[in-house]
């Protein structure tokens, strides 16, 4: 049988850990903890909601992009890279997928150069306007028991946070301290 206890509450994880490893710093845990579980349940309902509309996260990503960008819908390859986060290869391998499935079409750069411009089709226009209300108005629904001007609050605090670890994690790691004699190994 499943245990069904409720996971710890992050004050008990610190505090578990307070007492099992003095001196060991916790304060991050009522930060950290909650934004980890937050991102797996806004993360597993959407998959649910992308399942159900017909579409994986890496099209919805995409799409999502060629369509705020305004019409014509189209940008190039550069351009979808630098607004999506992920490498040349994954935009080329998105592209060619969505191209397949007839939600957007290639062409050269009318610019010149060896661009290349990929621009949404009607098909990947209409799979993207449902999509993106399922999703937005699933996300709102998840979020509107917090006042507006909670919200406003809390996305100012995560994007301060979010550019703080972003400048933060770039930097490298401090040497591993040596194990202790007494310590487990990995």
């Amino acid at each position: 049988m499943e245990d069904t206890q409720p996971p710890e509450s992050p004050g008990e994880i610190a505090a578990a850990w307070r007492r099992e490893r003095p001196g060991t710093p916790t304060e991050s845990i009522p930060v950290v903890t909650p934004v980890f579980r937050l991102a797996k349940l806004f993360e597993d309902d959407r998959q649910r909601v992308l399942r159900r509309a017909g579409i994986d996260r890496a099209t919805l990503d995409l799409l999502s992009t060629l369509r705020r960008s305004g019409s014509p819908y189209a940008l190039t390859t550069r351009e979808l890279g630098g607004r999506t986060l992920v490498t040349a290869g994954a935009i080329s391998q998105r592209v060619a997928r969505a191209e397949r499935e007839g939600l957007v079409s290639r062409a050269p750069d009318p610019r010149g150069g060896r661009g290349v411009l990929v621009s949404l089709t009607d098909a990947g226009h209409a799979l993207i306007e449902r999509s993106v209300e399922e999703v937005l108005g699933r996300e709102m629904y998840l979020v509107e028991g917090l006042e507006e001007s909670e919200r406003d609050a809390l996305a100012a605090l995560l994007a301060k946070l979010t550019g703080q670890v972003r400048e933060r994690a770039a930097t490298p790691l401090p040497p591993a301290a040596p194990r202790r004699a007494d310590e487990r190994p990995e």
